[in-house]
Order: structure tokens, then C-alpha cells, then sequence
């Protein structure tokens, strides 16, 4: 009789990587292609979708690799016990191999983009499959989380144009800040695990009080700079719009958590910042098409 839990194969894989929750960088991504084109290259929709293949295959092999590394962990976790791993509905050799052939499948379409990209695509491997190691030994594993994703708006970028550019690079540090602060918060209801199991993370380092603290010096700074890029970047009233938008999002997703609870923790994690990213993006893509 077939295991009820193995369910869909395909389905097993995104549940495996979250799937749905590379809403969180792709829109980013979106945004340094089409300050790109606001600047005057032609818009090439073939381009566009490498840079799509680029984003989901990247996430895919950091996904994945995060649990293959963390499965023994996740096991004494009663909170993560039930993941595909641990619960035996993929195998750690198969997310091993998965992990593989997504990295090649990004290596193989960053040659398809320019040669620039091809030849900065393993740095950018090691960048994203990193945070699942550091998590071993600093409990800054939540800026080198955000380091891998602020990959997005510059390079969509870099694919366009073969160059870097400072208002890219700017919304970088704004995912940079956004998905460390973001992160922290999500580490809150793993604490007590973390300091048992010697794990590293703010909330395990400084407490649930201070971590909180932490994250919203966090998102302070990164609101900042959405301010930053919006004038330097000399856009219009749609950008403004979006980032109101984003930055009071920020403050909703604090406002919901509390150090003494944490029972919408997870509608700040994915709720707001899903929103916030796709609202962001679609406001200042709509700016730069003006």
C-alpha cells in the first residue's frame, strides 16, 4: 500500500523549498531588471524569464540544501519534526541530488544571460548555500540569509546591463534589511530549541526582548533606505505610494508581535511581507514604465 504521506512527488519538492515563498525575493528581482530598461536598454521578455529560471532555481538549491543540512536538527524540533525529511517522505540523498541539479540548472542559464553572470553565478551559490552552515557557528546567519536574497534586484540588473550600478545596489541593502529583520522575528519561536541545542540566533544570543529590539533597529534602517532610493532614484508618485505601502507594513508586522506573544508570528512573517514585496515592486515598476 502506497504511504499516504508521500502524496505528490512534485508537490513533496515545493512543499520541500516553500515554494510560495519566493514572493519574498522575486519581486525584488523584477524591480533591477526594469531599472534596467527605465533606463534605456530594450526590454527583452526571454531575458526576463532567465532571470525568473535564475531566481527560482537559486532558491530552490539554498531551499533544499537547508533542509538536507538541518534534517537531523528539524527531527528533535517538534516544530519542523513533520518536514519532508525528517518524516521520511524525501529522502536526504534526494534532496541532495536535488540541491545539485538546481545549481547546475542556475549555472547553466546565468551562461545564457551574459558572461558576467555566468562568472559571478558560483560566488552566488556560495553566498545562498551558506546560510545553512552559518547558522552553525554565528548568530548573524540572519544578515547572510538576507545577503543571498539581496542578490535579486542587482542581479536582475547585471543581467540587463553587464554592470553594477549604485540604485541597484541600493535596493539590495534594502532586502538585505528587510529579510534579516524579518528573519529574526521568525527565529523568536525557536529560541529555548537554539540555546538547547547550541544554535546560533539572535533570539537565542540576546532574548526574546532584544531580539525584537534588534529587528526593528533593523527595519528602521531599512525603511531609511527605501526613503534613500526613492530620492536619489528620482522617482515619482507611484514609487512614494509603494513605499508608504512597505514601510507600514514593516510597523504592522512588529505591531503583531509581542515578547510575550508570539501567536501571529507567522501572519507577520508571511502575511505582511508577501503583501509588502509584491505591493513594493508593482508600485515602483509602475513608476519606472512611466
Amino acid at each position: 500500500m502506497r504511504n499516504p504521506n508521500e502524496g505528490n512527488k512534485v508537490n513533496n519538492y515545493l512543499k520541500l523549498v516553500k515554494f510560495s515563498h519566493t514572493i519574498f525575493a522575486m519581486p525584488f528581482a523584477f524591480i533591477g531588471y526594469f531599472i534596467a530598461i527605465n533606463q534605456g536598454y530594450k526590454l527583452n521578455w526571454i531575458l526576463l524569464c532567465l532571470v525568473v529560471l535564475c531566481m527560482v532555481f537559486a532558491r530552490n538549491a539554498a531551499m533544499a540544501f537547508n533542509r538536507y543540512t538541518d534534517r537531523e536538527i528539524d527531527l528533535k524540533n517538534p516544530r519542523t519534526a513533520l518536514r519532508e525529511i525528517p518524516s521520511g517522505v524525501i529522502k536526504p540523498g534526494s534532496a541532495l541530488n536535488f540541491v545539485i541539479l538546481n545549481s547546475i540548472a542556475f549555472i547553466i542559464t546565468t551562461g545564457f544571460i551574459n558572461k558576467l553572470t555566468l562568472c559571478l553565478s558560483p560566488i552566488a551559490l556560495l553566498l545562498i548555500l551558506g546560510y545553512s552552515i552559518s547558522k552553525k557557528f554565528t548568530f548573524l546567519c540572519h544578515f547572510i540569509l538576507g545577503m543571498g536574497l539581496s542578490l535579486a534586484p542587482i542581479g536582475a540588473y547585471l543581467a540587463v546591463t553587464g554592470k553594477f550600478m549604485w540604485l541597484p545596489l541600493i535596493f539590495s541593502v534594502i532586502v538585505l534589511l528587510w529579510v534579516s529583520g524579518f528573519d529574526i522575528i521568525y527565529a523568536l519561536q525557536d529560541e529555548q530549541f537554539d540555546k538547547t541545542e547550541n544554535l546560533n540566533s539572535i533570539p537565542a544570543f540576546v532574548g526574546i526582548k532584544q531580539a525584537i529590539i534588534v529587528s526593528t533597529i533593523v527595519h528602521f534602517f531599512c525603511a531609511i533606505f527605501v526613503v534613500m532610493a526613492g530620492l536619489l532614484g528620482n522617482f515619482g508618485k507611484w514609487y512614494w505610494i509603494g513605499a508608504v505601502c512597505f514601510i507600514l507594513l514593516l510597523t504592522y508586522q512588529h505591531k503583531l508581535v509581542k515578547a510575550n506573544d508570539l501567536s501571529k508570528l507567522n501572519h507577520a512573517f508571511f502575511t505582511a511581507n508577501g503583501i509588502a514585496s509584491l505591493i513594493f515592486a508593482v508600485f515602483t515598476v509602475m513608476d519606472l514604465s512611466m
